[in-house]
């Protein structure tokens, strides 16, 4: 499953699509290891008749810790995703219940990014983007590879602000009219799209 791209705007263009790091399933993954471990060693021990009770109980006990860690840990890795567009940042989770949030590049001030000692050897740390938008500062969690997620973000703020100023392929009408989505999409208060729409036609 893939993040869908029927979410892009007209004129935009997916660039980076990353779910977290493989380091947030190492816990559930032992957890899944230690219940099928102890299954294999506590159910050939215990009576297999259906008149005796612990046999199903080990069974009942292993499924709902499956069912409170495991599971849902796998369900938010194999749902989340972190996306660099040509015109947002992007981070999506949830099958059923999904959130997504979205930052403009126009509204980014800053990008940095966090990382233990263990993490950069793992490749793994935290992305910290601050922005002009109402979301604000916004941390995201075991990202991969950051520092290169950071330069992409600046790369495509540049190329973002070369269409946006200096008569590149978009128009004034198309950036408006992306602007006006990312606003009825609640990524740009009302404030913030005048504000960029001020810039744009020069007012």
């Amino acid at each position: 499953m893939g993040f869908p791209r029927r979410l892009l705007v007209e004129g935009e263009t997916l660039v980076l699509t990353l779910r977290p790091h493989w380091v947030v399933l190492v816990w559930p993954t032992l957890v899944t290891l230690l219940v099928l471990t102890s299954w294999a060693l506590l159910l050939p021990r215990l009576p297999a008749s259906t008149n005796h009770y612990p046999a199903w109980g080990v069974i009942l006990v292993g499924l709902l810790v499956l069912a409170a860690v495991p599971l849902p840990r796998f369900a938010r890795w194999w749902t989340s995703y972190f996306v660099v567009t040509s015109d947002r940042v992007i981070h999506r989770e949830g099958i059923i219940g999904k959130s997504s949030m979205e930052i403009p590049l126009e509204a980014i001030n800053d990008v940095r990014f966090e990382q233990s000692v263990i993490e950069r050897l793992l490749g793994a740390g935290d992305l910290v983007i601050q922005s002009a938008s109402e979301s604000g500062r916004e941390v995201f969690s075991d990202i991969r590879h950051p520092e290169d997620v950071q330069r992409t973000i600046y790369h495509q703020g540049e190329l973002n602000q070369q269409r946006m100023y200096a008569g590149g392929t978009r128009s004034a009408a198309d950036e408006l009219t992306r602007l006006a989505d990312l606003r009825d999409r609640g990524a740009l208060t009302s404030e913030e799209f005048e504000a960029q729409k001020r810039r744009i036609l020069g007012t």
